[in-house]
């Protein structure tokens, strides 16, 4: 039987840096800094210098770099946030830890990503304004303070008119970069390109080890343009204190430790080509499903968007089907995200129906990820083809491989 694809190796990068790595962790026993210092301080500075903004401040994962933008950015217990349903619930759960409510509105089809025309659905015909003027939700009758658009799979989404929309309405954009470290998004307006993280008022990303760029362990990162922001978001991962044991505010313990920002740097170094790499492999994939097409969607990289294909997501009207057939053949796959969040028992509460969002409920049941790491071979990229390849076969007269 043929070796095993697995559908994300992080053994063969760590052992390609181990040396580099290795370093890291003796540096800190050597000098005892576990919490805080150099190693953390000089890592900020070269991912900001990387996402093109200001200021990036460390955190302790993913989850706390979306809760603390919230509340730095202002974000206040009983607002509505609005997001997408196609996410990691991480997203919804920082907005509620934050104390604010999350309120969704669909997706774009082809890229996955929040729809600019549902948002501006969502603002001009489900809100209201207030005796105050503000901003409030018919669903709930909260105010709408904030936007997140999440850049799922390593794409961002369409900023240009999320932006644009944002500030008709007077509301904060809180980007959720996690899963899309280096992607960048061609301002039509600005016409330029801009890194994701680097657009919204604040953004979040997240560290965690399967990502573009993985810690050994959790960790996460804020960016922002705003020094102010960042030092917010510098006190809330600390306790509240701005100084040694003065507590301005009740924080959290959400500092980002020494050797996971000293593993960060290291990787940070290596994480253009890595992503050079994975679109590489996004072509490639492509490229050899063209037999496919009637069959399978492969993924959709819109022209002002060059995506970093943290993962490479295509859809089969026999979803599981194709699954299991993969796994028969020795290819390992997932699905993000099987089950939309507002069809989660986590947010019964939320009382939106099953149909509510009908795009992503649709996508829901047919997306599946493939293969996608730096290390991916191109031969094992033709044995995950081939093996979809001989599935839709199943159902045609024709049997064509790619060789």
């Amino acid at each position: 039987m043929s070796v095993p694809i697995p559908f994300l190796d992080l053994v063969a990068p760590h052992v390609e840096l181990e040396g580099e790595l290795t370093a890291v962790f003796q540096q800190a026993l050597r000098t005892a800094g576990f919490i805080g210092g150099p190693m953390v301080d000089n890592f900020e500075k070269t991912f900001a210098s990387f996402c093109g903004t200001q200021c990036a401040v460390g955190v302790g994962s993913g989850t706390d770099a979306v809760r603390f933008a919230l509340m730095a950015a202002g974000v206040c217990p009983g607002d509505v946030v609005v997001t997408v349903p196609n996410t990691f619930i991480a997203t919804t759960e920082a907005i509620s830890q934050a104390g604010a409510i999350p309120e969704f509105v669909d997706i774009d089809e082809r890229t996955y990503n929040m729809d600019p025309e549902m948002l501006r659905e969502y603002l001009e015909e489900k809100c209201i304004r207030d005796s105050r003027n503000r901003l409030v939700s018919s669903r709930s009758g909260r105010p709408v303070t904030a936007i997140v658009p999440v850049h799922l799979y390593g794409q961002m989404a369409d900023m240009d008119p999320i932006l644009e929309l944002a500030d008709t309405f007077g509301l904060l954009v809180v980007e959720d970069a996690c899963q899309a470290h280096g992607a960048q998004y061609f301002s039509r307006k600005h016409d330029r390109w801009f890194t994701a993280g680097s657009m919204g008022f604040v953004a979040a990303f997240s560290f965690y080890p399967g990502k573009n760029l993985g810690a050994c362990g959790e960790a996460g990162a804020v960016t922002s343009n705003d020094p102010k922001i960042a030092q917010k978001v510098r006190t809330i991962r600390d306790h509240g204190q701005a100084k040694k044991y003065y507590h301005e505010i009740e924080g959290y313990n959400g500092r980002l430790d020494a050797i996971q920002a000293g593993i960060l740097q290291v990787k940070l170094s290596h994480l253009k080509e890595w992503n050079r790499t994975r679109r590489e492999h996004a072509a490639e994939y492509s490229r050899l499903l063209g037999p496919a097409d009637h069959a399978i969607t492969v993924p959709f990289e819109a022209p002002w968007s060059s995506g970093v294909y943290h993962l490479y997501v295509v859809r089969h009207g026999n979803r599981d089907g194709l699954m299991a057939h993969l796994k028969d053949a020795g290819v390992g796959t997932g699905i993000h995200y099987p089950i939309p969040l507002h069809m989660q028992q986590a947010y019964r509460s939320l009382e939106y129906t099953p149909s509510a969002f009908p795009i992503c409920e649709k996508i829901a049941l047919e997306i599946v990820s493939l293969p996608m790491f730096p290390q991916l071979q191109v031969e094992q990229q033709k044995r995950v083809v081939n093996s979809i390849l001989e599935f839709v076969a199943r159902g045609t007269s024709s049997r064509v491989l790619v060789g």
